[in-house]
């Protein structure tokens, strides 16, 4: 059950109690024994009837102040009781207020042509109750046969006023708080200042009128002139009164009026028409332009006042219609009111029109028409801001649209990419794998030429379009110009394929690729374009990179090197290869990002690889490796920056920062009672340096590490320059008994003028011929050959990149003693080496193989 209804039931169900208590009570009223007043007329009937005209004449004389959206009738009735009660049985007074306030509403809703039985019998009723409390207080205290002039009937008669107020004020709150117009407190405080004062006039006119009668009848002559100032003062204090509450009102509407949108505007302008008019009903009609076809949607609103509802008239233009209804809450007898319409107009603009139906005439209809116009144009030019606002807001919403959306085809343009795609990638995880997929469609100058332009932009939408279906969630679909698209993939899977290495981790490439393979194929569907059937062949450029270690623009722009190799090689599908990008920024920015990691504690990576003997397994050594953790673009290899450091003025703090933790490492597997070397690369840079000696000191002794605990790693290609300086500082390091080995041995041209020339101590077999030398007789050759010259030398010989049983059999077949590798172990980090030096050195047979081949451990 709604709301409406229930307070309807409500009232209905209060005026049944009212009425039937007030007919009960006025009939015993009529029957108790009262003993009434020395009368003052000749016969109890006489006096009944000149009580039941009094009543009704005070009633026809009532004014009215409104509540709320209610309104509450102030009368002539405490006089009508004073006067009555002197003149006629007290019993009876109860059954003539019945009757008379009822014939006198009855001909005001007459009148007003508003037929209103139900609410003229309640208030008859409330009235009739009014005058059964008054005479009951009276009669208590004036008691029977009391003389009409003494003071003890005017006080009683005072006090029986004051009750009748009481009981008629209370009724009437109880039927507006059921109404629940407002609150009881805001209805009694308004009530009671409305009433007051015409409550003591009343009862001053009524003594004055009994006093008049008792003592000198011809001053009732006076009484109507009198009477009618009195009541234009009540008139004109309820006038005063309610323009001012008008006003206040009207204050605070207007100040609620502003609002983004018009159906704010309209909602608040309704609530306070109904508010500042006390109207029934208002529209609000709205003629401005639409700035958008955008539905409007009806504002909440406040319980009494239901919510506008919109309506578009299509015979009178693009007019919206806003409506609210106050809830019926009137006096009986009230007049509908007038129906008040004003334009609404800013200069010359039209903006449509209000309409307000008054619910009682309480202000003359020049001043409701005044307060209406006024009321107008203040909407009227809330609603003016606010379509000015609204057209503002879509004109941005369209310029930022258009700024960041290729028209032709709807999709997100490079900007909007660019902008977009770093968003998304800053809420990602940096290790998480992303993709570019740049697109570019073959032969489309020719579907221009041929078909014309037109026929390429239907090209141009059916590739978006079908690019917008096979997006998947958070993917982004750009069109960059003309024939060239993108596809931002946040997420691609991280697959194992088949020819991946069982020592490199598995690639998110293949996934990617899959992904681009499968665009090209749905965008290969044949279709049909300006009457011929077409089929849109594209070639695609795939690039994958972790989110956190490139920006969209650097991903756009490789996935563009790897599309020109697709339309070189004439396939569909292409991967970045960094090999063939010749414009790479990255090689500029390294040397200063390496002098940040240099400083930094998580970027520059040491790992350590044992070296074992290929019989026992036992660990002879360990190399140490440099990662570098990059912050945009993860893990590298010393492939990848080894030459920049060689070629730059940070070879010298590098050198001594890889030396250094590799130092330091050693020193944990010495004290943990692994007796083996650590082997450190240096550059060629570093035998020029007359000083790098001294270095090499200065970090043993530093470490406390024995020096032939140090193996420096020189590689072949770069130990022969400058010959005088290098055997310098290679005679400085021999003497110091630092041990020297020969890098990637046989890929060089000088490798047996440099060992006959410098003792070393091991030579280190390149992974090329470990890897093929089962396969490769010459490879083989090359390692049998290292062996027997590292035999002829003295020297150790390590064979690296040993990953599988077989090769390392074939090594030992050979002569080879040592070796490294994944089949042995990968690279470990520090925390892990000591462990895993223990564990080899546990698991191997007794036996002891030197380290050097003098027999030196």
């Amino acid at each position: 059950m709604s709301s409406v209804v229930r307070r309807a039931v409500g009232v209905r169900v209060l005026t049944g109690l009212v009425v039937g208590a007030a007919v009960i009570l006025a009939a015993v009223a009529v029957v108790l024994p009262w003993e009434p007043p020395h009368a003052l007329t000749p016969s109890p009937a006489a006096g009944v009837a000149v009580a039941l005209l009094l009543v009704a004449l005070a009633q026809l004389a009532q004014l009215r102040v409104r509540v709320g959206r209610g309104t509450v009738s102030v009368s002539w009735g405490e006089t009508a009781f004073v006067l009555g009660f002197a003149l006629a049985p007290p019993g009876w007074l109860p059954a003539a207020t019945l009757v008379g306030a009822a014939a006198a509403w009855l001909l005001i809703t007459w009148l007003n042509g508003h037929r209103a039985i139900a609410d003229v019998l309640h208030l008859a009723a409330s009235l009739a109750l009014g005058t059964c409390g008054a005479i009951s207080v009276a009669y208590a205290i004036i008691g029977p046969g009391a003389s009409v002039g003494s003071t003890r009937t005017q006080i009683g008669l005072i006090a029986g006023a004051a009750t009748y107020l009481a009981i008629t004020l209370g009724l009437a709150l109880l039927t507006l708080s059921v109404h629940r117009d407002a609150t009881l407190a805001q209805i009694a405080a308004r009530a009671l200042h409305a009433k007051l004062p015409m409550f003591v006039g009343n009862v001053l006119v009524g003594l004055s009128a009994l006093y008049a009668l008792v003592n000198e009848p011809l001053w009732l002559v006076a009484f109507p002139p009198v009477l009618w100032l009195l009541q234009r003062t009540y008139r004109y204090h309820l006038r005063a009164e309610e323009e001012r509450r008008v006003w206040e009102a009207f204050a605070r509407a207007t100040r609620t009026l502003g609002g983004p949108t018009e159906a704010v505007v309209a909602a608040a302008g309704l609530r306070g028409a109904l508010d500042v008019f006390g109207a029934r009903r208002v529209e609000i009609e709205v003629s401005l332009p639409l700035a958008s076809d955008a539905t409007h949607s009806p504002p909440h609103s406040s319980e009494a006042v239901r919510p506008p509802l919109v309506e578009i008239d299509s015979g009178r233009g693009h007019r919206r219609r806003y409506v609210g209804d106050a809830l019926p809450v009137s006096a009986p007898g009230a007049a509908p009111g007038p129906v008040i319409t004003r334009t609404m107009a800013v200069g010359d603009t039209e903006v449509g029109e209000i309409t307000v139906w008054l619910a009682q005439p309480t202000m003359p209809a020049a001043r409701d028409e005044l307060a209406v116009s006024a009321y107008a144009d203040v909407l009227a030019g809330s609603l003016h801001d606010a379509a000015a606002h609204e057209r503002l807001a879509l004109l941005d919403a369209r310029v930022a649209h258009d700024g960041a959306h290729d028209q032709l085809t709807g999709l997100a343009n490079r900007l909007a990419l660019l902008t977009d795609g770093e968003t998304l990638l800053r809420s990602l995880h940096r290790d998480q794998a992303v993709a570019v997929l740049l697109l570019d469609l073959n032969n489309f100058r020719e579907i221009n030429g041929t078909l014309g332009h037109r026929a390429g932009d239907d090209v141009l939408r059916t590739v978006a379009a079908r690019l917008t279906d096979l997006a998947r969630e958070r993917e982004l679909v750009a069109r960059l110009g003309d024939d060239e698209f993108a596809v931002l993939l946040p997420t691609v899977a991280t697959l194992t394929d088949s020819a991946t290495p069982l020592h490199e981790a598995p690639s998110p490439l293949p996934q990617a690729v899959r992904r681009a393979r499968e665009i090209v194929e749905s965008l290969g569907r044949p279709t049909e374009i300006g009457g011929v059937r077409l089929v849109v062949e594209v070639a695609v450029g795939v690039v994958v990179e972790r989110a956190g270690h490139a920006d969209v623009s650097e991903l756009i722009r490789r996935a563009g090197i790897a599309l020109e190799q697709a339309k070189e090689l004439h396939v569909g599908v292409a991967a970045y290869d960094s090999a063939r990008d010749a414009s790479s920024t990255d090689h500029l920015a390294l040397p200063a990002e390496l002098h940040e990691a240099l400083t930094a504690e998580d970027q520059l990576i040491l790992v350590l690889q044992p070296e074992v003997d290929l019989d026992t397994g036992a660990p002879t050594g360990v190399e140490a490796l440099i990662r570098w953790n990059h912050p945009r673009r993860g893990l590298l290899t010393p492939a990848l920056f080894v030459e920049i450091v060689e070629l730059g003025e940070l070879l010298a703090p590098f050198t001594r920062y890889v030396l250094d933790r590799a130092l330091e490492a050693a020193s944990a597997w010495t004290a943990a009672g692994v007796d083996v070397p650590v082997s450190v690369n240096i550059s060629a840079r570093s035998l020029l340096d007359a000083t790098f000696p001294a270095q090499v000191a200065d970090a043993l002794r530093r470490h406390r590490l024995a020096p032939a605990r140090l193996v420096l790693e020189i590689t072949e290609s770069v130990a022969v320059n400058d010959q005088g300086v290098v055997d310098e500082v290679l005679a400085a390091l021999r003497e110091m008994q630092v041990q020297i080995s020969v890098d990637d041995f046989g890929t060089g041209f000088s490798s047996l003028a440099f060992v006959t020339r410098v003792q070393v101590d091991e030579l280190k077999v390149d992974r090329s011929f470990v890897t093929e030398m089962t396969d490769s007789p010459a490879a083989a050759a090359v390692v049998r050959g290292a062996v027997e010259l590292g035999a002829r030398l003295g020297a150790r010989v390590v064979a690296e990149g040993v990953e599988t049983a077989e090769q390392r059999a074939a090594l030992l077949a050979l002569g080879c003693t040592a070796a490294q590798g994944y089949h042995f172990s990968r690279p470990l980090p520090v925390d892990k080496i000591v462990p895993a030096l223990i564990h080899l050195a546990d698991a191997a047979p007794a036996k002891i193989v030197p380290l050097r081949a003098d027999g030196a451990s």
